[in-house]
């Protein structure tokens, strides 16, 4: 949607360092081979659909032809955001052909620095940016279905154009450091020329982590959990005055869309974020032996790729779980 990149190569002081993710601990060379040659051909596979789907959803959304002998309908708020997370994952998945290469290549990087930091810069922009939206999508139906009778006063769609114009900039912002620590540098005993990550001091493997795991994923995941908890309990309390007064179920649809969506985000991206964690111990040196290394720099690789999936999942989600949605769709058609 919004991620990170596929190889960590971070070093300190100017020191280089064997790339965490192609390890000297050769536990399992079947292991990586087999990644090498199959893991490329997935990458191109979520990037395909990914391409096709967000393209239809955005299609859908923002051209002037939403249905037959209809005027084109201003975008709702929820659509906004919906909208943004959509142009988000499509941003996101036209840079998986380069790491689908990389990947291919044994991350020998044969695009240049440029490319390098641009790609990279865009992969981490998304990772925020991605994660925000949810948030922001979780807090809209938070206010729409708790608070039914005060929520029109404080929902406009330019509040929300805003809180997403606000969500992208902050994604921009936060990728920075990766735009500006990224190079190609050689690594010699690994006989490749590497994108990497060259940390200019210790202390940004803390940083590193606290932005990651805790701004990009513990605090949100909270802020998520916390409105869809109260979402539900809100709807199990008022089923019968929602469905009289405020609409119940549409607004019961409504939250089964997010809810999915929700689930869909973290499934995919938990196990990213835990294997991201166990990189930085590992970074710290915290975590030493040879067989965890090559565990946490395996899970990683396939952790980015359930990542990736999340792209292609949300298209499919608007179709099958949005009931408004495919009722558009089938419309137009």
């Amino acid at each position: 949607m919004a991620s990170q990149v596929l190889l960590e190569l971070q070093s300190s002081n100017g020191s280089q360092q064997v790339p965490p993710n192609i390890t000297f601990c050769e536990g399992a060379p079947e292991a990586w081979d087999l990644l090498y040659r199959v893991l490329p051909g997935f990458v191109i596979t979520v990037c395909f659909f990914g391409l096709l789907g967000n393209l239809l959803v955005l299609s859908f959304f923002l051209l002037p032809w939403r249905g037959w002998r209809q005027r084109r309908q201003r975008l709702t708020i929820a659509e906004i955001y919906l909208a943004n997370l959509a142009a988000s994952d499509l941003v996101f998945v036209l840079g998986l052909p380069f790491w689908a290469e990389n990947i291919g290549n044994r991350f020998d990087w044969p695009f240049g620095s440029d490319l390098c930091r641009v790609v990279s810069g865009v992969i981490k922009a998304n990772l925020f940016i991605s994660i925000f939206l949810v948030v922001a999508i979780s807090q809209d139906r938070y206010r729409l279905l708790v608070y039914p009778m005060t929520s029109w006063r404080h929902r406009r769609r330019r509040q929300a154009l805003a809180t997403c114009l606000l969500i992208w900039v902050a994604g921009g912002l936060l990728s920075i450091p990766t735009f500006l620590l990224r190079s190609v540098k050689a690594v010699p005993d690994l006989n490749i020329s590497a994108c990497i990550l060259l940390f200019p001091h210790e202390a940004w493997h803390f940083a590193r982590m606290v932005e990651l795991n805790v701004l990009g994923f513990l605090l949100p995941l909270g802020a998520i959990l916390y409105f869809n908890y109260h979402i539900l309990a809100s709807l199990r309390g008022q089923k019968e005055a929602s469905r009289t007064r405020y609409g119940g179920p549409k607004g019961s649809k409504t939250t089964g869309l997010i809810t999915t969506l929700v689930a869909a985000f973290l499934v995919c991206w938990t196990p990213y974020h835990f294997f991201a964690f166990l990189d930085f111990l590992v970074q710290v040196k915290v975590i030493q032996d040879c067989s965890w290394k090559e565990f946490t720099d395996l899970g990683l690789q396939l952790a980015n790729f359930f990542a990736f999936i999340n792209s292609c999942l949300n298209p499919l989600i608007y179709v099958f779980a949005g009931r408004l949605f495919k009722t558009r769709v089938l419309g137009t058609l």
